[in-house]
């Protein structure tokens, strides 16, 4: 249906086109002298010799014919025998064309000649000047033509005109900083395609926007509680110089530089930029590599994905994380395995689980789980580790759920 808009415009220049043509035809009608016809002169011409007198009659009774003619018809007629000779005249003779029984111009005027049956030939010229009505009327269908074609292309023009002037004005609103602005999608034409981009482009950047406000004023909040542990651990430390005192300090540092590394990296993935250095990822290689690293197990066969090594890395690395810290008392299991051309990688824990209500709320940023709060000193999570694997995920085509695991516990489900 994305070809309307073209439709439309080629099926008004075909009207266009039509009417011309019908005009044309329709003028040219109307400005042809049909007297002029062979068949037409000659029932004229029976008709004439009817009138007349037959021939070898004096030509004084051929003149009083004419002239009672002449009462009926405005223009000159003359009478000629059938070797070419003038017979009689109404007005001043005119002379008798070469080519007889057809009309022609001669003299500055537009005359014909009517063949009779008895041989004679009857030549008349109007008064009225018959080439120039015709001219004048085969302007006025010219005339006529473009008035058709400029009210019949108006409307159409005017639709569109007006349609990408609304889109514009939207632009304008959008670049202005109102990011609720859409526009209306009206029809099924490149118009409304264009209409409809526009407006799922502003949806992705109120939600980009949205997002980053979001994980700003999480950051500032977050920030705040081990900032201000620090301050105080410091004020103690030099008072006592306490070691489990410093190694909280130590602790807490460590945690601001992780939660700025997370807050960059999760930045840089809240763009449309797509992976520009893609490379052939052994994941079976790299889940091994992972589990030894966390004491996890390790089940799976072999799997290549084209991606990002570093982030595919962060993004198991998360998840055996967050297992480690739900499920503390048991290692956690990756699965891995490829069906229907996806791959797909699980990591499995033995904890308490994830409520259904919350299984896609804790892939956003920040978010804590109902009874887990910053002051809980066994919590040190900063809420964006779960995030970071969805949106690693997606930027791979992919993307990450969270499902009850059989037997108790949680399953996170990569798709690749």
């Amino acid at each position: 249906m994305r070809r309307r808009l073209f439709l439309q415009i080629y099926l008004t220049m075909l009207l266009i086109v039509v009417l011309f043509v019908v005009l044309v035809a329709v003028g040219w009608w109307l400005s042809r002298d049909d007297r002029s016809g062979g068949e037409f002169r000659s029932g004229i011409g029976a008709l004439v010799a009817e009138a007349l007198p037959p021939p070898g009659a004096p030509p004084a009774e051929t003149d009083a014919m004419l002239d009672r003619l002449g009462q009926h018809v405005t223009g000159r007629i003359s009478v000629f025998g059938a070797e070419g000779d003038l017979i009689a005249s109404l007005g001043p003779p005119l002379p008798l064309p070469e080519e007889r029984a057809s009309g022609r111009r001669s003299g500055g005027g537009y005359g014909f000649a009517m063949p009779l049956p008895d041989g004679r030939h009857v030549v008349f010229r109007p008064d009225r000047d018959w080439s120039g009505t015709k001219t004048i009327t085969f302007l006025a269908a010219l005339a006529l033509l473009a008035v058709v074609a400029a009210v019949g292309a108006y409307p159409l023009s005017r639709r569109l005109v007006r349609r990408l002037e609304r889109l514009q004005g939207r632009v304008e609103a959008l670049g202005a900083g109102d990011l609720a602005a859409r526009v209306e999608v009206e029809g099924k034409d490149e118009i409304a395609a264009l209409a409809r981009s526009f407006n799922s482009a502003a949806e992705r950047i109120q939600a980009l926007v949205g997002a980053q406000r979001d994980t700003l004023a999480a950051a500032s909040h977050e920030l705040r509680s081990p900032l201000a542990r620090i301050r105080m651990a410091v004020e103690l430390l030099a008072e006592n110089g306490d070691p489990a005192l410093r190694q909280r300090v130590e602790r807490d540092i460590e945690d601001l530089d992780e939660l700025i590394e997370e807050i960059l990296l999760a930045s840089r993935l809240s763009t449309l930029e797509r992976p520009t250095h893609l490379e052939r990822i052994d994941l079976q290689a790299l889940c091994a590599e992972e589990a030894a690293r966390a004491g996890a197990d390790f089940a799976g066969g072999p799997a290549t994905v084209e991606g990002e090594g570093r982030l595919l890395a962060r993004l198991v690395r998360n998840l055996l994380d967050n297992a480690a810290h739900h499920a503390p008392g048991s290692p956690a299991l990756i699965e891995l395995e490829v069906q229907e051309g996806l791959a797909l990688l699980r990591v499995l824990d033995r904890g308490p689980g994830v409520p259904e209500a919350e299984r896609e709320h804790i892939f956003e940023p920040f978010y804590r789980r109902e009874g887990r709060r910053e002051h809980e000193g066994d919590d040190r999570g900063v809420g964006l580790g779960l995030s970071l694997v969805r949106q690693i995920a997606r930027r791979h085509g992919g993307d990450a759920r969270c499902l009850p695991r059989e037997g108790g516990g949680a399953c996170f489900e990569v798709s690749l």
